[in-house]
């Protein structure tokens, strides 16, 4: 019974939760991030902002938001500040104006080139070879699929 509870408690102790080591993960992230982005005066999340804008061009808030999984509460301050830099505007879509649609400048879109250092500085920040992270990117891939797989049925049944 003592080892069942010596397990127990070691199961519930902060540095045993993947969930943290995730977090702290991601916060170790964006300490490198805020350094390498300052230069540009770029935060992470506008930083993920440009990312997608780069890769897929206009999009709508809702589209956007979808892509970075953040609600447009939270885009929202993001796209207002990208687009007082200069690197995004937004205006209303000609065929349903509820649609806001947000594409990048020219000066957004030539900063791509200039920002590319910045992958290569996360490269040498992990410390891993370019197999290793992209295994464990695709573990997360992977880890994020399973987690919202199990939160949609969580909800189903919650529902009724």
């Amino acid at each position: 019974m003592e080892t069942t509870d010596r397990t127990a408690e070691q199961a519930m102790r902060l540095d045993a939760q993947l969930c943290f080591a995730l977090h702290a993960a991601s916060r170790a992230f964006d300490g490198v991030y805020r350094v390498l982005l300052r230069e540009f005066g770029l935060t992470y999340p506008q930083y993920l902002v440009l990312l997608v804008l780069w890769e897929h061009g206009e999009l709508s808030v809702k589209n956007l938001g979808g892509k970075l999984r953040l609600d447009s509460g939270t885009l929202s301050p993001l796209l207002k500040r990208l687009e007082a830099a200069g690197w995004v505007e937004r205006r209303r879509a000609v065929d349903d104006e509820r649609s806001v649609l947000v594409r990048l400048t020219d000066a957004g879109s030539a900063l791509r080139e200039r920002i590319f250092q910045v992958r290569t500085g996360i490269g040498v920040a992990i410390g891993m070879d370019q197999t290793e992270a992209e295994a464990l990117r695709a573990q997360l891939v992977e880890l994020t699929k399973s987690l919202d797989e199990t939160a949609a049925e969580m909800s189903a049944a919650a529902a009724q």
